[in-house]
């Protein structure tokens, strides 16, 4: 139960969440650098005019700075101007001309402070701000600017797109499975070190079951799979399809991603790299052939992984919906990397009337037109929802507007004669209190209660089956994870987002739930780690269509005995469809939508039926944890708003006698833990209200608005403005640093 007060006895363990396993997991010398050095960059994109002056650009970053932002994202080049010289007049106005600002500074070493004449024992922030510190580091910044003049070096950045069609030595359309065919040895090169014979591959490829080929059962050499890909296999085998996706993934990390680490850290190993995408993360990205999971994972020697966010752009497969999107977005960039730094380096900063080129008009329907009003409250909700989320920066597109062609006049944080918009100020004044709390910032932490497990295996196979006219399948993971994001979100339940190599590296638990979204496929390494996983404490929980495929597309075996049935005390003996025209099925009263599940009971209980006095919920105790079947189609359902009972549904037998540590009931509230303080992030998808802020935690001493520094009575009611938010740092009694 919640106090009014939110002050009583909390017992958590030590490291309950493994916060020093999550910490080591990608730490590198640069990673350790950034933990070390802790920036915010708070930038935006500069657009030259033509007819600018030094002084018109001059005054511009003078703005810039007195507002808050510290650096540019990017700036562009006039057929009379180069960007060199624009980014020169920015360092010469102490804005920093790169977006990674103090990120990319020297290490500050012993032998650093020693050379410039400083205390060895001096405090890394205090060191930050010394001028002499900040001399040098202008100097190490004005050099790159010396070598980005003289070698015209390519931008530190490397990423997918969504309108890219090659892969470099896999061709193809992006989101077909045909390989040119000067790609196919490289393939059958890549074939052998997955499976060594040919015979382990033809097992793989399931060519003795019926339906799938005779003609490929008939290879016997790797120079018979050279010659018959293309001829001899059919696209309805989908463990090939599965292994070209894979291909183009690990080909892509390797020729882009890792190559332009290497060569950077070559040239110069204190500057980051940033990776990721000119594209949004709702995306069914292995049917393109894309790894972000990898991608991340390579930018622990880079610097930072990132997403584009881009309302108009990159929210069309939700919808163009973004209050509670935003916010996935950052998770699932920040779980993706864990421990690796992450930051919105391209995000919006204006409202967007025209663009979004690949959307408007979409069936004529009004839901489905990107247009956006950005205003400040807009703006206070995307960047509280990205610093909840667990991003260290801002990059944002842009300060000022094109001036003509393509988004002239659009998603600039100025008006359009280039003056300041109360948008550009809060975003300003966002950046600076992120900087104020920046350290504090670095060392917080997500505190999750809920793991929703992403897996690009499963998305692969949901990939492969989506062949030959069932496009839509390709999209169901990622629906049935925004689904499942928006009943927690809406709970104000604390979560994150969890892979299988997060389990393989022991966080698994970091989580007192896991929640497995449209898990239609399910490889036997991972029924191991969830058997595991229960059987050490944890509540799985299962949503359909889930377990109908193992990762070589073949149909899971669930009988007595087999892994399924140990996991979750039950046999799936087959899937029903619920379609209210002739089949229609409740559960608790809900109407159910699409896929549900024939379940017998072996060792589990029967939690809750469907109408027709069937099974549809089972609760096994396995070991010291516990497994559910959800047999309903229940995340990819709520993947659109509107699903409430459905929401709740979810959330009573997701959490079982779990309970959130904090509940806001007229607000969307995040939170992360520092050792000094707890910052909560209230947001406001409505009219302006006051809302309760409830927490089990009992050490708080006194309660800040966290912008504006205001001093506020602790648990009293919140004032959060319409469609905005707040952020206020809760502080902990029993730490003595000074603010």
């Amino acid at each position: 139960m919640f106090s009014d007060g939110a002050f009583f006895l909390n017992v958590s363990p030590p490291d309950e969440f493994l916060s020093d396993l999550y910490d080591r997991l990608h730490e590198t010398p640069m990673q350790r650098k950034l933990r070390k050095l802790a920036p915010l960059p708070v930038g935006c994109v500069f657009l030259p005019w033509p007819g600018m002056t030094d002084d018109d650009a001059r005054a511009h970053f003078r703005l810039m700075k007195n507002l808050g932002f510290t650096c540019l994202k990017q700036t562009m080049s006039l057929p009379d101007r180069s960007i060199e010289s624009i980014l020169r007049l920015a360092l010469d106005e102490g804005i920093i001309p790169f977006w990674y600002a103090e990120g990319g500074w020297e290490d500050i070493t012993p032998a650093l402070l020693e050379q410039l004449g400083l205390p060895a024992e001096m405090k890394i922030d205090e060191a930050m701000e010394d001028p002499r510190m900040i001399k040098h580091q202008t100097g190490v910044i004005r050099r790159r600017l010396d070598r980005m003049a003289k070698e015209k070096a390519a931008p530190t950045v490397a990423s997918t797109r969504e309108d890219a069609k090659m892969v470099p030595g896999v061709a193809g359309e992006i989101n077909g499975t045909e390989l040119h065919p000067e790609a196919v040895p490289s393939f059958v090169d890549w074939l052998k070190e997955q499976y060594g014979t040919v015979e382990e591959l033809q097992t793989a490829w399931n060519v003795h079951h019926v339906g799938i080929s005779d003609l490929a059962a008939r290879w016997s050499t790797w120079a018979d799979v050279q010659r018959g890909y293309n001829i001899d296999l059919p696209d309805r085998e989908y463990r090939h399809l599965r292994d070209l996706l894979r291909f183009r993934a690990d080909t892509f990390n390797r020729q882009e991603i890792r190559a332009m680490v290497e060569k950077k850290q070559a040239e110069d190993p204190q500057e980051p790299v940033r990776a990721g995408g000119e594209m949004g993360l709702f995306l069914p990205f292995a049917s393109r052939g894309t790894d972000m999971e990898g991608i991340a994972k390579e930018m622990a020697e880079g610097g930072s992984f990132y997403p584009s966010i881009h309302p108009a752009w990159h929210f069309e497969e939700v919808g163009f919906e973004v209050t509670r999107p935003i916010f996935m977005q950052a998770q699932i960039t920040t779980d993706w990397a864990k421990g690796i730094w992450t930051a919105t380096w391209e995000s919006t900063g204006g409202p967007q009337y025209f663009s979004g080129g690949k959307s408007w008009g979409l069936d004529g329907a009004e839901n489905e037109t990107p247009g956006f009003t950005v205003d400040e409250g807009v703006i206070t909700q995307f960047m509280l929802s990205w610093l909840a989320g667990g991003f260290r920066g801002f990059g944002l597109w842009c300060w000022n507007a094109r001036t003509a062609g393509w988004e002239a006049g659009e998603f600039a944080l100025l008006d359009r004669n280039n003056q300041p918009t109360p948008r550009a100020i809060r975003a300003g004044a966002i950046g600076q209190a992120a900087r104020r709390w920046r350290r504090e910032l670095w060392e917080a932490r997500k505190e999750p209660l809920v793991g929703v497990l992403v897996d690009w295996e499963n998305e692969a196979m949901w990939a492969a089956i989506s062949q030959a006219g069932r496009d839509k399948f390709r999209f169901e993971p990622v629906r049935a994870r925004v689904g499942v994001s928006r009943a927690l979100i809406n709970g104000n339940v604390p979560w994150e987002y969890v892979t299988p190599a997060d389990l393989r590296a022991g966080l698994g638990p970091r989580y007192k739930v896991l929640y497995l979204p449209a898990f239609i496929s399910l490889s036997g390494e991972l029924q191991r780690q969830l058997l595991d996983y229960v059987q050490l404490g944890g509540r799985l929980v299962l949503d359909m269509p889930g377990a109908y495929l193992d990762e070589y597309g073949r149909v899971i075996p669930t009988v007595e005995g087999s892994l399924f049935e140990q996991t979750f005390g039950a046999i799936l003996n087959d899937f029903a469809y619920a379609r209210n025209i002739n089949t229609p099925l409740t559960l608790e009263g809900i109407v159910l939508e699409g896929f549900a599940a024939e379940i017998t009971p072996t060792t589990a209980q029967v939690v809750a039926r469907y109408d027709n006095g069937r099974p549809a919920i089972t609760e096994a105790a396995v070991g010291n944890g516990s497994a559910v079947i959800l047999g309903a189609q229940a995340g990819l359902t709520c993947w659109k708003p509107g699903h409430n009972d459905l929401e709740r549904l979810i959330l009573r037998h997701t959490l079982g006698k779990h309970e959130s540590p904090y509940a806001c009931a007229d607000a969307l509230a995040y939170r992360l833990a520092a050792p000094q303080a707890d910052h909560y992030f209230l947001i406001n998808d409505g009219p302006r209200k006051s809302v309760a802020l409830k927490t089990k935690f009992p050490n708080y001493s006194s309660l800040t608005d966290a912008m504006s520094g205001e001093s506020m009575p602790l648990g009293e009611l919140i004032d959060i403005p319409p469609y905005s938010g707040r952020w206020l740092r809760f502080k902990k009694a029993d730490q003595e640093r000074p603010d």
